[in-house]
């Protein structure tokens, strides 16, 4: 595959960014807890950076809060926090990918990028609770502690989802 059928906008870009748009969806549909559907989603949020780029997962990242509430997953006291975890879907994405470009793929960009990622995120919702937004207060505390569990958990799913794709990738290319 080329560097160019990748590029934003391209057809390929577009099919792999609406399927994978459509994956981490499907996990939200799902309606499991938020201990198992947070990081099914980060998780895909950050198969999407590495398969799509930045721009395509940001989209996905700032598409599925919204969705979500408008289909009914999302409850409406969480309506206020959409802008929030739209951020920071977005912050969690490119902290990511931009380690993983700087520092390899391997396991040192994965984390760093993962860590400082999920923290960030992690202070943007907390602090939106707190501070910024009103909501009640079971929700306050699902915006809390548990977005960077989710977050972190969602990161180990990705890296390991990852080197099973680029495996099986690698073998069908022998």
């Amino acid at each position: 595959m080329k560097d160019e059928d990748l590029k934003p906008f391209s057809i390929r870009w577009l099919t792999r960014t609406a399927i994978l748009l459509a994956i981490t969806l499907a996990f939200q549909m799902l309606g499991f807890p938020q201990m198992v559907t947070g990081p099914a989603v980060n998780a895909m949020l950050l198969i999407s950076g590495t398969y799509v780029g930045i721009i395509g997962a940001v989209i996905i990242g700032m598409l599925t809060p919204l969705i979500a509430f408008v289909r009914g997953i999302l409850a409406p006291p969480l309506a206020p926090m959409i802008p929030f975890i739209m951020v920071g879907n977005a912050v969690l994405i490119i902290a990511y990918v931009i380690s993983r470009a700087k520092l390899g793929k391997g396991y040192a960009g994965s984390a760093v990028g993962l860590i400082i990622g999920a923290i960030i995120k992690f202070l943007i919702l907390s602090s939106a609770v707190r501070f910024i937004v009103s909501v009640p207060p079971p929700v306050a505390k699902a915006m809390q502690i548990p977005q960077l569990y989710t977050a972190l958990l969602g990161g180990v799913i990705a890296f390991i989802v990852e080197k099973i794709l680029d495996a099986a990738i690698k073998q069908n290319r022998a």
